[in-house]
């Protein structure tokens, strides 16, 4: 006998039931936003966008470009063991990174809305024969069409902060109803795994964090030359992934700068690329000069700030800045991955919010390869201490660099747990 749903799951089946014969409309407000692909808004109805490859289909979820990237690596070695590889993600930027970065073989859609009709829809079509769900990005619906289909399914990279285990606790018998679907959860650090745990994750291992392992982010070279080129002898900070309130915070530090540092130049790379016109803005109250890359724009000796509103090109940025505040912690948003500025050489600065990647920024400040500031004054202070000492600076990021690659080695243990599983198919095939 079916074991029986929880009324809150049995509530939210039979209100996303009700709620898809509006999903269109939904979805063209999203389209007007830029949130969405014109061509491909059947995928977000379960609708297919090609066919489906014979044999066994490896499927693995992510939220967006963060889970992505993590995964990349498992992808690759997942395809050289002869799978093909449906790859989903949620936002438009994630599914054009997929374009570029995928291997041949694997193959991206966007995920379904999370309606039961939806959810089959996209199930019946692809028939996956293994299913990797990357990080937190948890949809109900989408996770018991799969159980039901008896579909195996791993949480890979599991992360669970304080704050969302919390918030779980309020309704124990929804994530135990959920989590009691997975067969495995590979959890980022053992915090986690004793959150995953005490809600109700039949087995969890402590397999660490995919983001460590991740090779760092590319860059174009022609693209780089000629960015050094228009930097050249100018010291050069950036602030990375910022998000809203932040950038007046920088912006407020390199004006204060100005006086010691000339030539500074600050590079800042907003979270969300649609934000570069208000940034310039930002910067023209305090009497700064700012110009926008997004717009074909280098800079010259007459911009204060850079803003670096692309996508996918944070490997530039960090490639010509020593010295790089990560964003999304003097808000409240927990912290943007500090792990491919500190590969690249960075010395980093970062808010008191940071419990995204809360065990990584801990052995950082730990070894001196990141500081924490708190305002506009105690950012100034640190990047004015590094730029005046290289030697202290180049410590700091030699001390990032070396606290990065001894918390590695979690594909080797994420991929040794998912080889069973692997292997079976392997077997069925036969």
């Amino acid at each position: 006998m079916a074991e029986r749903l929880p009324l809150t799951l049995r509530t939210y089946r039979a209100l996303t039931t009700a709620a898809t014969p509006f999903a269109r409309l939904w979805l063209a407000n999203r389209l007007r936003k830029g949130k969405e692909m014109a061509a491909r808004l059947p995928e977000r109805r379960g609708e297919a966008g090609r066919s489906r490859p014979p044999g066994p289909l490896v499927w693995a979820h992510g939220a967006s470009v963060g889970e992505l990237v993590a995964i990349l690596p498992l992808l690759d070695r997942i395809r050289s063991h002869g799978f093909h590889v449906l790859v989903t993600t949620g936002t438009v930027t994630s599914a054009r990174l997929a374009e570029r970065r995928l291997p041949p073989g694997a193959f991206h859609q966007f995920v379904p809305l999370d309606s039961p009709h939806y959810a089959a829809r996209f199930l019946d079509h692809w028939r996956p024969s293994l299913a990797l769900f990357a990080e937190s990005d948890l949809w109900p619906n989408l996770i018991l069409s799969t159980a039901d289909r008896d579909i195996p399914l791993i949480l890979v990279n599991g992360r669970l902060s304080e704050r969302s285990f919390n918030r779980w606790q309020r309704a124990p018998t929804t994530i135990a109803a959920l989590l009691s679907r997975f067969d495995l959860c590979l959890a980022q650090s053992l915090p986690d795994a004793e959150r995953y745990g005490a809600l109700g994750a039949p087995r969890v291992v402590t397999t660490g964090n995919l983001k460590l392992d991740v090779p760092a982010p590319p860059a174009d070279p022609q693209k780089l030359a000629a960015l050094r080129a228009a930097v050249q002898g100018r010291p050069v900070i950036a602030a990375a992934s910022t998000h809203a309130g932040e950038e007046a915070i920088v912006i407020e530090a390199h004006r204060r700068l100005r006086e010691a540092f000339p030539n500074l130049l600050t590079v800042l790379a907003p979270r969300h690329p649609e934000r570069g016109a208000g940034i310039v803005d930002i910067a023209a109250a305090l009497g700064l000069t700012a110009v926008m890359r997004s717009r074909g724009h280098l800079p010259d000796r007459g911009t204060d700030v850079y803003v670096a509103d692309t996508i996918g090109e944070l490997g530039l940025v960090y490639r010509i800045a020593p010295i790089v505040f990560m964003g999304g912690s003097l808000v409240r948003h927990g912290g943007q991955n500090p792990i491919e500025a500190a590969k690249l050489g960075a010395a980093i600065l970062h808010g008191p919010h940071v419990w995204n990647f809360g065990d990584i920024y801990a052995a950082l400040n730990r070894s001196h390869g990141a500081e924490t500031i708190g305002d506009a004054g105690r950012l100034a202070a640190c990047i004015a201490a590094w730029l005046d000492d290289a030697r202290a600076r180049k410590a700091a990021a030699e001390a990032a660099q070396k606290t990065i690659a001894r918390l590695g080695g979690a594909f080797d243990r994420t991929f040794g747990a998912l080889e069973p599983y692997l292997l079976q198919l392997h077997l069925e095939t036969r």
